[in-house]
């Protein structure tokens, strides 16, 4: 894979991280660089991981059931985590520990995967062409890296511009985030 087809996918790929961390970054009272750079990480990391680990298993988990069913897999982690970012900005007189409870690890760990299982075909595709994987995960994660960095910002700035509001849409973009990985799995929207 030359260069720049690999810059393309790597921008391609993190379109989800970006989005899920605009979603993250929404939730913030205040901007926190802690924050931002453990989203980027993990988000950077799995990205940069599950194409490593779909070359490793290109050959072994071909015919697995989780290799067959990773888009319903994204969309009820997605899902749910949209659901509860829309529950906790409709109730928001309910005890809710912390409006920042999206960057605890359980739950990043969550968004990083969901959002980065489409890399695992990326990663498979790589072994089959006969590609090196190690220099196109590196670059892989540092974008998205970039990318996640960048977005838990800006949906830290927007956040002042909706107002409370804005959990409800971060909420509803990671929805929409899975439901756009459903239809893309079935070519109804790539």
């Amino acid at each position: 894979m030359n260069l720049l087809t690999l810059i393309i996918t790597a921008a391609a790929l993190s379109a989800d991280a970006f989005a899920a961390s605009l979603s993250c970054g929404c939730t913030m009272n205040n901007f926190r660089y802690r924050h931002s750079f453990l989203t980027a990480a993990f988000f950077g990391g799995f990205q940069a991981l599950m194409p490593l680990m779909g070359w490793l298993g290109a050959s072994l988990f071909r015919e697995s059931w989780l290799f067959h069913n990773g888009h319903w897999i994204s969309f009820i982690l997605l899902s749910l985590i949209g659901g509860k970012m829309i529950w906790e900005g409709l109730h928001p007189d309910e005890e809710c520990p912390d409006p920042e409870d999206v960057f605890k690890i359980g739950n990043l760990l969550l968004l990083a995967v969901a959002t980065s299982i489409d890399a695992l075909a990326v990663g498979m595709s790589l072994a089959f062409l006969g590609s090196s994987i190690l220099l196109e995960a590196c670059i892989i994660g540092i974008i998205t890296f970039g990318v996640s960095w960048f977005g838990v910002f800006a949906g830290h700035r927007l956040s002042h511009l909706f107002g409370e509001r804005m959990e409800e849409i971060g909420g509803t973009v990671l929805i929409l985030i899975g439901i756009r990985i459903i239809l893309g799995h079935y070519g109804i929207f790539g």
